[in-house]
This record gives C-alpha cells, sequence and structure tokens, in this order.
C-alpha cells in the first residue's frame, strides 16, 4: 500500500463531525483530502472548519478523482450500496458507516465486487475496536464467567419530540430503514455480540409498530443461537418510559454486564463478588476503528470490521426481521 492514503467522505453530517472524521486526519498514513454534501455550500463549510482542500456536492466527482485513494462513505443505509459499488469500480478501499446495507442480499453484492477486484472492504462497527469491548472480550478469553450460557440485552428508549411531530426522519422511515432505530441502533449491539461468542448459525424475532408514529418498526423482540452453542435474546423498544440499556452474558460461574451505549462500567459478578472496570471511550470514538484500518493496510494486521464480518450481521438482523 501507499506510504499515505488518501481518503475521501462521502456525505459529511454530522456522524463526520466529531465521531469520525477527525480520525481520519489524526491517523498515522491517512490523510483527509475531500469530502462531499448534495449541498455544495454545506459541503464547503464543512471542509473549510476541518481543513480541507476539496469539497463536492456530487458523489463521482469524489469517487473518481485521482487524488482519493480511499473512500468513507457516511450516507443513510438506503445509498450504501450504489455509492460502494462506485467506488469498487473505481478500484478504491472503501469503508462503509453502519449498517453496511438495508439488507442482507446488498450486503452480500457489495461483498462480491469488492472481492472480485482484490480491494480492502470495511465497515464502521467501531465498538469491536473500543478498548471497552476489548476488556469484556479479555474477560471471556480468560473465562472470568466460566462458560457463556447466555447473553441478553435490553434496550428502551422514549419517543422523542421529532417522533412526536411526526416531521420527516430518514432514521425512521420504512423505504430507507425499515425497522427504523432498530437498524441504527440494535446493528451495534448485535455485531458486537457476534465479535464476542462468534458467529451466530439461527436468529428469529417479532417486529410491529406500537406507537404509529412513523412507518418504520419501533419494537422489536429476537432470539438468537451462537454456534459456540451460546443463546441469546433481546427486546428493543423505542417508545417506553424511560431510557434503557443493559447487556448480561451469564456464565456457568458468573456474570458480565455491561451498556453497549451509555457510559456505564464493566460489571464483574463471581461467587457474589463483584468488580468494576470503568474504561473511557476516545473523544471521536472511531479513532481505534480507523487506527485499526491503518494497521490492517500497512501491517500485518487483521481488521475486526469487514465486508464480510458486517455481512454476517445483516443476516442476523434480517431472520429476526422475518426477511429472509
Amino acid at each position: 500500500m501507499k506510504q499515505t492514503i488518501k481518503w475521501g467522505i462521502i456525505g459529511c453530517g454530522n456522524v463526520t463531525e466529531v465521531k469520525s472524521g477527525p480520525a481520519y486526519k489524526m491517523t498515522e498514513g491517512f490523510e483527509l483530502v475531500a469530502v462531499m454534501r448534495r449541498n455544495l455550500e454545506l459541503a464547503k463549510d464543512y471542509a473549510q472548519r476541518h481543513g480541507v482542500d476539496k469539497y463536492f456536492n456530487h458523489a463521482d466527482d469524489l469517487i473518481n478523482n485521482d487524488e482519493v485513494d480511499a473512500v468513507y462513505i457516511a450516507t443513510p443505509p438506503d445509498t450504501h450500496s450504489h455509492y460502494a459499488l462506485k467506488v469498487a469500480e473505481a478500484g478504491k478501499i472503501c469503508c462503509i458507516e453502519k449498517p453496511m446495507a438495508p439488507s442482507y442480499e446488498e450486503c452480500l453484492a457489495i461483498n462480491a465486487a469488492f472481492e472480485k477486484q482484490n480491494l480492502p472492504l470495511f465497515v464502521a462497527y467501531y465498538r469491536r475496536s473500543l478498548p471497552r469491548f476489548n476488556k469484556v472480550k479479555s474477560l471471556l478469553k480468560e473465562k472470568a464467567i466460566g462458560d457463556i450460557r447466555h447473553i441478553y440485552w435490553y434496550l428502551s428508549r422514549t419517543a422523542s419530540d421529532l417522533d412526536k411531530s411526526k416531521a420527516y426522519n430518514w432514521r425512521t422511515d420504512a423505504k430507507i430503514a425499515s425497522a427504523g432505530y432498530f437498524d441504527d441502533l440494535a446493528s451495534h449491539g448485535l455485531d458486537l455480540f457476534i465479535y464476542l461468542l462468534g458467529e451466530i448459525e439461527e436468529a428469529k424475532g417479532i417486529a410491529l409498530n406500537q406507537q404509529n408514529l412513523y412507518s418504520a418498526k419501533d419494537a422489536i423482540s429476537g432470539s438468537w443461537l451462537h454456534k459456540s452453542g451460546a443463546l441469546g435474546s433481546a427486546s428493543w423498544n423505542f417508545g417506553a418510559y424511560k431510557r434503557e440499556d443493559r447487556v448480561r452474558i451469564i456464565g456457568s460461574e458468573g456474570e458480565l454486564s455491561f451498556s453497549v451505549f451509555l457510559e456505564k462500567p464493566i460489571q464483574l459478578e463471581v461467587s457474589n463478588e463483584q468488580k468494576e472496570f470503568w474504561i473511557e471511550n476516545p473523544k471521536h470514538i472511531q479513532q481505534f476503528h480507523v487506527e485499526n484500518m491503518s494497521k490492517h493496510l500497512g501491517l500485518n494486521f487483521q481488521h475486526p470490521s469487514t465486508g464480510l464480518t458486517a455481512t454476517h450481521t445483516a443476516w442476523v438482523m434480517d431472520k429476526i426481521l422475518g426477511k429472509i
């Protein structure tokens, strides 16, 4: 690979302001050279504030620019496949914001395109690279709670003012994300559980709309079986009376609990004794994910979140939603 890989971002919206965009400038071996947004004035504003030389309002102009070696797609999920296939055709490295695409079938097509070109493909399931969750993984590997029996996640939140207003929000538009906040949020947790406990061989669920505030689903329950033999179950509700986010991993000798999204410590309980591990997330939460891409491209290192791993997560989600 080139000593310095020059990146362009398609869709320089909110997620790129703090969470991801600055990491591409901070990471050794990477340089952020171009951004694109459909509104040229907003693209120019982003570029000037973040010290980026080039800005565009057409994705093709960025993808086909000779100075751009790699493209980060940070648009809503319904356009991920469209842009990813163009990036593959242009012969460039790609990172796609999660979820990789709205369906398992689209993920398969994206993977096939990059495999045909022998190009690296990453997906921004950045929790696989966070020290907090790698601490959980190391505790499991050390058998701190014995053999894993079950993982359970409960995630709820209240309906937001935007939800109640029934104003347009792409995150709850079934044409873009059929299961709404499940697609946006639950994908993070399910992908993390696969990272922690291994691939899933069966999954099923029930999905419905209880509030009738928008077209996407707002209440989902699911269960699954990891190839390791560990069982899993979860309930996601986006119209409950309070916000809650708790994961329990139950083993033969103890229990681990933590939050996927909330800033809470990891709790370990063994023989009625409790320990807590507090590990802060970085300011730019995709920092380690982006740094691991640089290691993957320049060193003998395997990035934990690729097109293949994200496609498996998409399969699990589609199984829970009854799409396949």
